[in-house]
């Protein structure tokens, strides 16, 4: 199948974009490079442009045609979608709109959305299902969740079909190297730890530590980029034997404390991490952990690389790769 891969140049979507080639797909990635990298494109045809121009999308969709569409193009970042909603909802939500309103317009009947759960909000029950009462506490995850009611309202009046993936904490890189986590700024832990371990930076800072978990710091559910990419592939193999939409979470159902992840990269990395306790930051939930039981049984997924050990390895080699030139001086 030829699939378009909106923000194909960013850390989840290049992934995705690996798996798709590795399974005989054809790509071609729509990104705006605000977050993505060009080489991260992995030499498939990347046009540069932005979900607010529809003239774009629109002339896009009439110059090739598409089988399906893999989302991933939005701002990310909690902290700034409070200070800039305006900013969110306009990319995420209105960008959104714009993208489906060209499929629509040209027959491309199939989406996989990179969702969140941060659609959740405050946890009232630790594994989260996909059942769980949605009350996002910041505008990136209302931002999500409305692209979640628009997906479900375009289903029943124009039958396009989606597969909504609610991601818990991505983390790692892809084993086969060459692309990985970078962003900027970085806020995920795990890369800031190997920051630290790298020396890009002084310290890691931990963000509370009497929360009511065994060693009084935050737990995460962390899950593997490659396992998230596979999801995606088996999304879209959904959407074709099913011909219906569906929404899944993606973790790999237990958590890691934010010093579990420091003490496993010292480990790993053989480098000293030094570390400074913080006090807690607002909306910092103790424990955040995912059901991804329906995954399983309804789309045969299966996290191969769920270990913490794994999932920090692959981050450290990439992260070596990737700026050990870089370093503090």
């Amino acid at each position: 199948m030829k699939i378009l891969v909106t923000g194909g140049a960013g850390y989840i979507g290049s992934h995705a974009v690996q798996r798709l080639l590795q399974s005989g797909h054809r790509v071609v990635i729509f990104d705006n490079l605000v977050y993505g990298h060009r080489e991260l494109a992995q030499g498939q045809e990347l046009i540069v442009g932005e979900l607010s121009d529809r003239d774009a999308l629109y002339r896009l969709f009439s110059e090739q045609h598409f089988d399906a569409v893999m989302h991933f193009a939005a701002y990310a970042y909690v902290g700034e979608s409070v200070k800039h909603p305006a900013k969110y909802y306009y990319n995420n939500v209105v960008g959104t709109l714009n993208l489906l309103d060209a499929m629509r317009e040209h027959n491309v009947k199939k989406i996989i959305f990179s969702s969140t759960c941060a659609t959740y909000g405050e946890p009232r029950e630790i594994p989260i299902p996909e059942t769980h009462p949605q009350m996002p506490i910041n505008p990136y995850g209302q931002s999500k969740l409305m692209v979640e009611h628009i997906l479900r309202d375009y289903d029943v009046a124009y039958g396009l079909r989606f597969v909504s993936l609610r991601y818990f904490n991505a983390a790692g890189a892809s084993p086969e190297g060459g692309i990985g986590e970078d962003h900027n700024p970085e806020t995920h832990l795990i890369p800031l730890v190997l920051d630290a371990a790298l020396g890009r930076r002084k310290h890691i800072t931990i963000y509370g530590t009497d929360y009511d978990t065994p060693d009084g710091t935050c737990i995460r559910d962390y899950i593997h980029v490659t396992d998230l990419a596979n999801a995606h592939l088996l999304g879209l193999e959904f959407l074709h034997r099913e011909e219906r939409s569906e929404f899944f979470n993606l973790g790999n159902g237990n958590g890691f404390s934010v010093r579990d992840v420091i003490e496993a990269a010292k480990r790993i990395t053989g480098k000293p991490i030094a570390v400074i306790e913080g006090d807690r930051r607002a909306g910092d939930p103790a424990k955040l952990i995912g059901s991804a039981a329906k995954a399983k049984a309804l789309l045969g997924w299966q996290p191969r690389f769920a270990d913490l050990d794994t999932i920090i390895s692959t981050a450290w080699a990439w992260h070596q790769e990737r700026f050990s030139a870089k370093v503090l001086t």
